[in-house]
């Protein structure tokens, strides 16, 4: 028997949406737009708190999203479906071709750089970066993305590092009004090793890349930075934070300074994130002296 594309009151599900021809985008979901063109895919509730300055009902907020992917703007990856009952949790939305092209005939796409690799770790850096963004836009913070620091001198993302490439995460900065700082990302999602093979990605293999990148300051030369590059590691458990922290300390002690660790919730690295990580830019992160810093100010 055919499973039903609409629920019992003929309404949009997981899996169908009815289509409509005349969906207009207006001026706030322009800005969703151009949030996920900036950091890719995000869940409803991430644009919601995108524009919460200007629109306060959630309800109407989703609705609008329910509404765009009915024009063809918004999709839903098929990634997320692999979760458990996935349709119970808030959707996580992309961009179609359609709303790029619309990006694109207003002027207003840019050539911006997404994470490569398994769809659920670029998803979950998304997370990261996207919180990040709105936290500190609502405190007069601009965030700076990776492209706009690459075409500073046209390089790419990856780093050359004797005969071998440092591609972060993501990369970006922050404007706190005329001071910045520089950030190199990278996620753990507890699937990395420890310690592996050289030309494998692993604890023990970044370590040693960040610390002659940043011993030799081949970031300032590489992007065409001024300020100093700090590398966040977010992890997906405390335990996790606690070895990385401490094989940094013991094997890179010229690195420690410029390394911060936090640990982020399993909703976030597991499934679509029911909230902002908004302590990822006001709260503490930890360094492998164990002291505290937070990134919200310089």
């Amino acid at each position: 028997m055919t499973q039903p594309q609409t629920d019992s009151l003929g309404r949009a599900t997981f899996h169908h949406i009815a289509p409509q021809s005349h969906v207009r985008p207006t001026e706030r979901e322009i800005r969703w737009f151009k949030h996920l063109e900036r950091h890719g895919p995000q869940s409803s509730q991430y644009l919601y708190e995108l524009t919460r300055d200007t629109h306060r009902c959630r309800d109407t907020a989703l609705r609008q999203m329910q509404k765009l992917r009915a024009g063809g703007y918004l999709a839903l990856p098929r990634q997320q479906r692999a979760t458990e009952r996935a349709e119970f949790n808030p959707y996580i939305y992309d961009l179609t071709k359609k709303a790029k092209d619309h990006l694109r005939d207003l002027g207003l796409d840019e050539p911006t750089v997404h994470p490569t690799g398994h769809w659920w770790h670029g998803y979950t850096v998304s997370c990261v970066t996207g919180s990040i963004d709105i936290a500190a836009a609502r405190e007069g913070v601009r965030y700076i993305p990776t492209h706009e620091i690459l075409s500073r001198t046209g390089a790419d993302l990856a780093i050359p590092v004797a005969g071998t490439k440092l591609i972060p995460d993501q990369l970006f900065a922050l404007d706190y009004g005329g001071s910045y700082r520089a950030f190199a990302l990278e996620v753990d999602r507890g699937t990395e090793p420890k310690t592996s093979p050289a030309r494998r990605k692993s604890w023990a293999r970044s370590i040693e890349q960040y610390q002659h990148v940043i011993e030799r300051q081949l970031y300032k030369r590489h992007y065409g930075l001024k300020a100093n590059l700090i590398v966040l590691w977010v992890f997906s458990s405390r335990t996790d934070r606690e070895r990385f922290l401490k094989l940094a300390s013991s094997t890179a002690p010229k690195l420690a300074p410029y390394v911060l660790g936090q640990v982020v919730g399993g909703d976030v690295i597991a499934r679509a994130a029911p909230r902002i990580e908004t302590r990822l830019f006001d709260g503490h992160w930890m360094r492998p002296d164990r002291s505290r810093v937070r990134i919200c100010c310089v």
